[in-house]
């Protein structure tokens, strides 16, 4: 079992309201929160809003997130954006998180480093200019982190040989909402672990079964309503 296991936050603001101003809200609130308890990472997985929407949601986590670590140098927080490295930059996050078929993180990898030295053409969120992204690259991290979702054991070696920062092996035990995806079960992600990438367990994890999953070998858990249902800081200490 990992000496200190790494904690991932994936973000769903639906269930917080009917209407977007609150969900909004509830979801910046619940990003402080889980910044505060000292979270490893935050996923921003808002998949239905639009780009413009998506990049001002990202902006303001960024900037919740850059003000607590002044507050406290000790948090060690770090927000990826789903799937969208432009938005990521835009934001100035630390990194994105890569869907399975998505960019390799590789080529991902290579198009934040490009940037970073001004050389990368990229297609900028509307409320963005990529000249007033390209004046703020200082503040970017030059390494960005980047995460990839697995779903076997050949993507999980796919995202070690292509570079990714860690992988998150899903889904580990059976979702409610999800009844009809088979689940890999522990066996699978203990060999996951094995291929010399950390690896995340998702899905269906609850503080009943995640120590199950630290003691296959996981580096870390991910989870969405695990965060989002309880107070982040009982979690954080109950898994670690």
């Amino acid at each position: 079992m990992a000496e200190s296991s790494l904690l991932y936050y994936i973000t769903d603001r639906t269930p917080f309201a009917p209407d977007e101003p609150r969900r909004r809200r509830y979801l910046l609130e619940k990003i402080a929160e889980a910044a505060r308890a000292n979270v490893d990472y935050i996923q921003l997985r808002e998949k239905d809003l639009s780009t413009r929407e998506l990049e001002s949601l990202a902006s303001e986590a960024m900037r919740i997130i850059e003000k607590l670590r002044t507050e406290n140098r000790e948090l060690r927080t770090r927000l990826l954006i789903n799937s969208r490295t432009d938005i990521a930059l835009a934001a100035k996050a630390d990194g994105v998180h890569l869907r399975s078929d998505d960019v390799s993180p590789e080529k991902a990898r290579a198009i934040w480093r490009e940037f970073c030295v001004g050389t990368a053409t990229l297609r900028w969120p509307a409320a963005r200019s990529a000249a007033a992204v390209a004046d703020e690259a200082p503040n970017l991290p030059k390494e960005p982190l980047i995460a990839i979702s697995c779903h076997t054991l050949q993507e999980v070696a796919a995202a070690r040989t292509n570079g990714a920062t860690f992988a998150v092996f899903a889904p580990v035990f059976e979702k409610k909402d999800a009844a009809d995806t088979r689940p890999a079960g522990l066996a699978q992600l203990r060999e996951a672990c094995k291929v010399g990438i950390p690896v995340l367990a998702l899905g269906g994890i609850t503080l009943a079964n995640a120590h199950s999953c630290l003691e296959a070998g996981a580096a870390g858990i991910a989870a969405i309503r695990l965060f989002q249902e309880n107070n982040i800081a009982d979690i954080v200490d109950a898994l670690r």
